[in-house]
């Protein structure tokens, strides 16, 4: 269970965060981001105010993206695969865009859950050509 934090100390954290950072924490994308993920996983009101803390947590470096699902089924007591969808898509909507300057507060590497990854065109398989020897079954593609 991550360790709870005085209004006091979150303020101080706060203004030493870059200007990204603050941005996404209070901004109204990320509220409907929280919210429609959610809404889209049936989560109650309760749970979601708790995942939402757990989000500013994250974007105040408080808590790394990959404990976040950790978190989710332990302290907001979602089941695994649950947690795990749900932090997966939060880590796409909410964390990605601002990976950078979490990558910066926390000086290192973050590993992203959530990849978007654009498929490369599959090449295909050739067969090594012998040298000297011409393929008689090969056709010419151009007509």
């Amino acid at each position: 269970m991550p360790p709870k934090y005085t209004q006091e100390q979150l303020d101080k954290i706060y203004e030493k965060l870059p200007e990204e950072l603050k941005e996404a924490i209070f901004s109204v994308e990320t509220a409907q981001d929280i919210g429609e993920v959610g809404d889209s996983y049936g989560v109650t009101d309760e749970r979601l105010n708790k995942i939402s803390e757990y989000v500013g947590h994250v974007l105040m470096g408080l808590l790394l993206p990959q404990e976040f699902a950790g978190v989710l089924e332990k302290d907001v007591k979602l089941p695994k695969v649950l947690a795990k969808a749900i932090a997966r898509d939060l880590n796409r909507l909410v964390f990605y865009p601002v990976k950078p300057a979490l990558e910066e507060l926390h000086q290192m590497e973050i590993k992203v859950t959530a990849k978007v990854v654009t498929p490369k065109p599959e090449e295909e398989e050739k067969p090594p050509e012998e040298p000297g020897r011409e393929d008689k079954y090969r056709e010419s593609l151009e007509q």
